[in-house]
Order: C-alpha cells, then sequence, then structure tokens
C-alpha cells in the first residue's frame, strides 16, 4: 500500500542522476487474491476484504522536460521514507494454504495519525508552511477510518480528502495504484472547474502512502499550471 510512494521516490532518483532518463513507473495490483470467505479466528480480514480493489495505473518520470513535446502534470520535489516506532505486526501478510491474508491491528488508523505530523513538518518546514489546508492533498486510501483520524488530528478541511475519497469509493483500496488515480483524478478535476494549477488551483501538495512496516511514504509535490 506504500510502495506507490516508494516507486515515484525511486523513479526521482533514477530520473534526476540520469540526464535524458524516461523512468516508466507502473503499479498493477490484483487484491482479489485476498478474498475468501469470513474466518471466526481472523475476523479482521474481513476489513480488508471488504476495502481492497484491483487496479493498475502508470506514468513517465524524467528531471529535464522538452520544452513544446513534454508537459508536466506533477513535478516532485522532495521525498523519504519512514518506519512508524512501536507500530510492528500493525499491518500484517501471511502467505497461507488459504492463500494470502492480511490482518490489521485496530489502532492502524491511530498509528497513522499519530506520526503523520511529524512527517509534514520535516517536509514542509524548509518551504515555511504549517497550515496543511493550504496545500493539496495525494493520500492513499488505506480506508475511511483512516482518513477520519487525519483529518481530525490534522484539523483538515472536508474537501482535502475529496479526490482521495472519491477513488476509494469508485474503486476501493487498490494498494500502490491509488495514489496514481488520485493524481490523475486531481489533475483532470482541476482541468474541469477552471483552476489555474494541476493541484485544485494550489502551489504545494503532499503525496502519502501508508503500508506494512508501519511504513510511511512522504512526497511533496509542486503543481503545474493548467
Amino acid at each position: 500500500c506504500f510502495a506507490g510512494g516508494t516507486v515515484l521516490r525511486l523513479a526521482k532518483d533514477l530520473a534526476e542522476n540520469n540526464k535524458g532518463a524516461r523512468v516508466l513507473v507502473v503499479c498493477s495490483e490484483v487484491t482479489a487474491v485476498t478474498f475468501r470467505g469470513p474466518s471466526d479466528t481472523h475476523l479482521d480480514s474481513l476489513v480488508g476484504q471488504a476495502l481492497f480493489g484491483d487496479g493498475a495505473a502508470a506514468l513517465i518520470v524524467g528531471s529535464d522536460p522538452l520544452p513544446e513535446i513534454e508537459k508536466p502534470i506533477f513535478e516532485m520535489v522532495w521525498t523519504a521514507q519512514t518506519i512508524a516506532p512501536d507500530s510492528e505486526g500493525a499491518i500484517d501478510g501471511h502467505l497461507r494454504e488459504a492463500g494470502l491474508t492480511f490482518h490489521l491491528l485496530k489502532d492502524v488508523p491511530g498509528i497513522v495519525s499519530k506520526n503523520i505530523d511529524k512527517a509534514l513538518v520535516e517536509a514542509f518546514q524548509p518551504l515555511n508552511i504549517s497550515d496543511y489546508n493550504s496545500i493539496f492533498w495525494i493520500a492513499h486510501p488505506g480506508g475511511p477510518a483512516i482518513l477520519d483520524q487525519v483529518e481530525q488530528k490534522l484539523a483538515l478541511k472536508p474537501e482535502k480528502m475529496k479526490a482521495t475519497r472519491d477513488v476509494l469509493s469508485e474503486y476501493g483500496n487498490m494498494s500502490s495504484a491509488c495514489v496514481l488515480f488520485i493524481l490523475d483524478e486531481m489533475r483532470k478535476k482541476s482541468a474541469q472547474n477552471g483552476l489555474k494549477t494541476t493541484g485544485e488551483g494550489l502551489e504545494w501538495g503532499v503525496l502519502f502512502g501508508f503500508g506494512p512496516g508501519l511504513t510511511i511514504e512522504t512526497v511533496v509535490l509542486h503543481s503545474v499550471a493548467i
């Protein structure tokens, strides 16, 4: 689930250190392999089965666009990966005779919301940004409970997570592919609504991925004029 942020971080590194390179990023997820009947011993697995969906998305990353030939949709400015303290076993995947199973602790939303503030400070302090309603949001939609707690922790306005919630509602949690779907959703809706930039008319934004570890991927984004 955090790998959408991971591949963007690695693609950024490859593109910046290889002049003229174009890096193809593909996220393809078949989460249907986790679907099975309810289990009396692992009722928590029903959460994932209710949320997950299949999906695939791709994009190309480069560091020096050719004028009049290539037009970026977003720019990646800074990236980082963090392992949340005391989160071992919060999200576990196991290969069993029955197939791939996932188990989630009830406190996963709390762990994410507890650690996200520190990640934001590290990412946006150099830009002198502390109002997180002033940026656009591309957040991996682990589930409604995670989004609710992040909104509450940071006092975010409901519209900040609209693109994320729309993708979750329409497609489900497609693991790594989600953030790419949300990037596409945001830039399309920004154009349809006549906004000035691909990031809902705003200049700066953040992309978050959350997943096993518990791992948090952070990407600082700069929008592009439409």
